[in-house]
């Protein structure tokens, strides 16, 4: 019996990877379809090797995080993937990402790509509310190499997922990580401003130096309805720092009198635009949930 992880299951067959290095297909043991268990990208199993080279999964581990959609197991980071320059930045999906991430309890490296496009003043400009606000910050651009092995650190010793809108560059930086990968890559479409997806099936891909990334279809429509709204203020990083300061218990950061968060919107501390976004993301709660309990 050896244990391993498992990359992609397509129609009833797993590629585990072993931890020696290994790569092999695998079949679930019959059990685990009768208990009812789902086989993820991600998941811990015990393999027992067959003399055909094949393996059984005969166990899963319990699972430290489990993304419903996309449906992955065990992901302890999140790199955002936001473009600098063609396409736009779109800074309300983007803070939506980070929401989403932080109440997951996974940790959000923040990867700017297409650094060649874009002037060192205006990527100053562009990046300075997340790193004010505490998020890790990568420049990167796959046409001079800028940044890549930074991200390629940033990824060792970590389950790692994509995330971001088509169009900036996440199968272009899978492949600056590993040519081998030779992922398929989508132009932007000029009609419309965005990019093509071009990623159909969850999968774990080995990083060389160590990690796995899962290039992940889908994570870029994530919502914030699963957030309780008296949460989302405590998945706005730089908000956590006033959060004990407000004058009353369960405050919204909306039109409470003495809210420290207001306050430091006013003063300077909390950038305008990420506080904005914050109270989209709490009316779009609150309106689901007034159609969920109504």
């Amino acid at each position: 019996m050896t244990e391993g992880i498992v990359l992609r299951g397509v129609g009833g067959f797993y590629r585990v990877l072993l931890d020696d290095g290994r790569t092999v297909e695998c079949r679930p043991r019959g059990r685990l379809r009768k208990d009812g268990i789902t086989l993820l990208a991600g998941d811990r199993v015990a393999v027992e090797l067959l003399p055909d080279g094949t393996g059984t999964i005969e166990a899963v581990a319990p699972r430290r995080t489990e993304l419903r959609r996309p449906a992955v197991a065990n992901v302890d980071q999140v790199v955002v993937v936001m473009a600098l320059a063609a396409p736009p930045p779109n800074f309300l999906l983007l803070d939506r990402l980070l929401a989403v991430a932080e109440f997951e309890g996974l940790e959000p490296v923040l990867c700017w790509t297409k650094a060649d496009l874009c002037s060192q003043e205006a990527a100053e400009e562009i990046t300075r509310p997340y790193r004010d606000a505490g998020y890790p910050i990568i420049l990167t651009s796959v046409v001079t190499g800028q940044g890549i092995a930074d991200l390629r650190e940033a990824l060792r010793n970590h389950i790692s997922t994509f995330a971001g809108p088509s169009g900036t560059g996440k199968s272009s930086l899978l492949n600056a990580l590993d040519p081998s990968l030779n992922r398929q890559t989508g132009e932007i479409s000029r009609k419309l401003g965005r990019g093509r997806h071009t990623t159909r099936v969850v999968e774990l891909l080995p990083v060389p130096g160590g990690g796995l990334v899962a290039d992940t279809p889908g994570f870029s429509q994530l919502d914030v309805t699963s957030i309780p709204k008296a949460e989302l203020g405590r998945c706005m990083r730089e908000f956590l720092r006033f959060l004990d300061e407000c004058r009353f218990p369960g405050c919204l950061h909306r039109a409470e009198p003495g809210c420290a968060v207001r306050a430091a919107v006013e003063a300077g501390g909390i950038h305008p635009r990420r506080y904005h976004h914050y109270l989209e993301l709490l009316q779009e709660i609150e309106e689901w949930e007034a159609r969920r309990y109504s």
